[in-house]
């Protein structure tokens, strides 16, 4: 089971590149007994989506697997973190300049997809809550 306190470190081993957001991360909530993990998620779509834009994504089928892996073997806070702190972020329209999120779409595996089209469903109101398409 993957727990939040574990959570990145499949993560920075698929995206070393990723490594100093983290540190930085780290560094400033590590006298923190629970750290605000979703504003490293968001980092993390930030740098995502930055490497999406540069057409640097040759390390995106290694970190669609963790995502996977997220979704598959996290407990319930990484589960709802990989949806509503990682996959919601990287559809957010104003963090892209020059990239649609929909460019993603190729990288997720069958679970993250699910929860991809969970989080469209609900932004479009078609469900009152972010729920994974059957």
């Amino acid at each position: 089971m993957i727990t939040n306190t574990d959570m990145f470190a499949p993560m920075l081993e698929a995206d070393p590149g990723f490594q100093d957001a983290w540190n930085t991360f780290s560094d400033k909530w590590r006298d923190h007994l629970e750290p605000p993990f979703y504003l490293a998620l968001n980092a993390l779509a930030r740098h995502l989506i930055a490497r999406l834009e540069a057409g640097d994504t040759a390390s995106f089928d290694a970190v669609f697997d963790v995502v996977e892996r997220w979704h598959v073997e996290g407990d319930d806070y990484v589960r709802e973190a990989a949806t509503i702190g990682l996959l919601e972020d990287l559809q957010n329209t104003k963090l892209h300049m020059s990239t649609d999120p929909a460019a993603f779409r190729p990288w997720l595996r069958p679970e993250s997809l699910l929860w991809w089209e969970g989080v469209e469903d609900f932004w479009a109101g078609r469900t009152p809550l972010v729920t994974k398409r059957a």
